[in-house]
């Protein structure tokens, strides 16, 4: 009988018998190990357990009847078959990739993703998608990433990955907010890759999203939410945005490698951000979530700013500023 055949759970399963299947067993064991129709009052589902496993079959004289079966046997049966299993399916997950790689060369081809424009749903399978194309081997990695820090652990589940590409060789330069200065965990990141290689920038105005790779794909998102990411083909697009947008982007920005001091120039653009909110009566906690920062760092800010414009209240703080505001108009 071979492993497909012998009767028992398969490896995919818990493997493991419920209360109420043990104790239906152990009562057959006790009753000479037989159990025929009416000797116990039990439910099907513990009785079909020990028949999946194999701990009861039908006697061979007499099929109503069923019998215990040695469980050490069993065992030891059970253990064999799915040892050859298990071989075989790690066999066939070895040679999975290239046997579909034929399959997947022509899905993904611009003729079959709609023309040079391949729309990718859902924050899963778009993330996937990327990490396809970066496992395929990638030379150059540009990103435009605009909004405040990432979460701690989204940076952390990354450094590895990222560490890994830049030992082997692969140019990565990204432009983040300006507000990722004022992040520590963002700080850590990009210091630790800037010592392998990769290059740091942040701009303080609005720009969009977008991921370029190998100047052969770019991808820049379809729906606010990032539920949507349409992923480019076209050369012509692609070198549009690798130029006119990336580099124009990269040219205007910082350099940034991880330093806890922050230009003046960027603290003199997030501070003319900050008064421009305020004026607007934008509470402190909306301003601080829309400038990636902390709200302690922008209290810090609004202390700093009272004090070089010497007032003692935030009432008048506001005061002065829409005063030198209207004089600038």
């Amino acid at each position: 009988m071979s492993g497909r055949e012998q009767p028992g759970l398969t490896p995919g399963g818990a493997g493991v018998l419920s209360a109420d299947a043990r104790e239906l067993y152990l009562h057959v064991v006790k009753n000479n190990g037989r159990l025929a129709p009416g000797d116990a009052d039990t439910e099907d589902g513990p009785l079909r357990e020990l028949l999946a496993m194999g701990l009861l079959v039908p006697d061979t004289d007499d099929h109503d009847v069923l019998v215990a079966v040695d469980p050490a046997q069993l065992a030891a049966g059970l253990s064999s078959a799915w040892q050859r299993q298990a071989l075989d399916l790690l066999s066939r997950a070895v040679t999975l990739p290239a046997e579909l790689q034929e399959l997947a060369d022509a899905f993904h081809t611009p003729e079959q993703a709609g023309g040079s424009i391949e729309y990718v749903r859902g924050k899963v399978l778009i993330n996937q998608r990327l990490q396809q194309i970066i496992a395929s081997g990638m030379e150059e990695a540009l990103a435009l990433q605009p909004g405040g820090p990432r979460p701690p652990d989204v940076l952390a589940g990354t450094i590895e990955r990222d560490l890994d590409t830049l030992r082997r060789g692969t140019i990565m330069r990204t432009v983040y907010h300006a507000s990722t200065r004022y992040h520590q965990p963002t700080r850590d990141y990009v210091s630790t890759l800037a010592a392998a290689g990769g290059q740091f920038r942040t701009l303080d105005e609005p720009y969009t999203r977008l991921i370029v790779i190998d100047r052969k794909i770019a991808v820049i998102p379809v729906a606010e939410d990032m539920s949507l990411a349409a992923f480019i083909h076209d050369p012509a697009v692609i070198a549009y945005m690798t130029e006119e947008v990336f580099e124009r982007n990269w040219a205007r920005a910082l350099e940034f490698d991880g330093e806890r001091t922050v230009p003046q120039q960027v603290v003199s653009r997030l501070r003319q951000t900050i008064i421009e909110l305020l004026l607007a009566g934008t509470n402190h906690r909306v301003i601080a979530r829309r400038l990636g920062i902390s709200e302690r760092t922008l209290a810090r800010h609004i202390a700093e700013m009272r004090e070089d414009y010497n007032v003692d209240s935030l009432f008048q703080l506001g005061y002065v500023l829409a005063r030198s505001s209207d004089g600038h108009h």
